[in-house]
């Protein structure tokens, strides 16, 4: 079992930043310096990454990392804003990219930003990256470590080989050995729970150590907030059983929530969070409740 560990985007990154960089930008002679602070005066995200970079053709600019666990429609008016204040803060131009870790409803996602009050426009243009049309051979071909823990949603990835693969070049290296937490997180998305804890040594501790798991109930807690109904805990573990729900088993899913939304008990609503997390299907949460 991997122990805890700072697994988080910037950790990502900085384990190959020349490739990261020339994989998100598709320029082959980008060269990556110094990771920046991404804190700003009105904004502090740990999921944005700013690296300096430099390129023969283009200069020295900045490379903006935006990683979101899904996307959201409020992501293009984000882009804007953060690409304009890394701009500010620098002085440098900005190259923002906007990777979108699992898929969601949406059909079509945008690749700028444009308003037009009374003829004055403003207009942002940014890279998109949906994590399930990249092919998993990437990660393991350029070499791309920081993809490895993404293998289970990423296009071709889900499957019982390619996944142990990963675990095992994950192991094998004491630099990438505790990435393992965040492999394990995505391989419930496609795998039963029972071989997860065949080929992992997985439990519900890895999982909790895993950012993304923690993003969720972050998500949840802000979701409940956002309502305008209790802000305690009870609330935040709520909306993080509805964003499992949906993430995992879409319309499907939601419909349990009539029926959740209706316990108290705060350890009970607990044991049905960790058990949406590992249900293979609708039937097994069905048998919980």
């Amino acid at each position: 079992m991997a122990k805890p560990a700072d697994v988080g985007t910037k950790k990502l990154i900085s384990l190959a930043p020349d490739n990261w960089v020339r994989w998100v930008t598709q320029i082959p002679d980008l060269v990556a310096g110094e990771i920046l602070t991404s804190e700003f005066q009105w904004i502090s995200r740990e999921s944005d990454v700013l690296i300096r970079v430099t390129s023969p053709q283009h200069g020295e600019f900045l490379l903006l990392n935006e990683l979101q666990l899904r996307y959201q429609s409020k992501m293009p008016r984000r882009m804007r804003a953060y690409g304009a204040l890394a701009e500010e803060k620098y002085n440098l131009p900005t190259y923002p990219v906007l990777i979108n870790i699992l898929k969601t409803g949406n059909n079509e996602i945008p690749t700028s930003f444009t308003s037009n009050i009374a003829g004055l426009r403003a207009i942002q243009d940014y890279r998109v990256i949906n994590m399930w049309e990249v092919d998993v051979n990437i990660a393991f071909e350029q070499p791309l470590p920081s993809l490895l823990p993404f293998v289970p949603i990423l296009k071709g990835g889900e499957n019982e080989s390619t996944i142990r693969e990963a675990l095992q070049i994950l192991r094998a290296d004491e630099q990438l050995n505790q990435l393992e937490t965040v492999l394990a997180f995505f391989a419930t998305f496609v795998l039963e729970s029972a071989l997860i804890r065949e080929i992992m040594r997985w439990d519900m501790t890895v999982l909790r150590e895993s950012p993304w798991y923690q993003e969720i109930l972050r998500e949840g807690e802000a979701r409940g907030e956002a309502r305008g109904e209790a802000r305690g805990e009870l609330r935040g573990i709520l909306s993080s059983i509805e964003i499992n729900l949906e993430l995992k088993f879409g319309d499907n899913g939601l419909q349990l929530m009539s029926q959740i939304n209706q316990i108290n008990d705060l350890e009970r609503l607990k044991i049905i969070l960790r058990n949406v997390v590992t249900a293979n299907n609708i039937e097994e949460l069905q048998q919980v409740l």
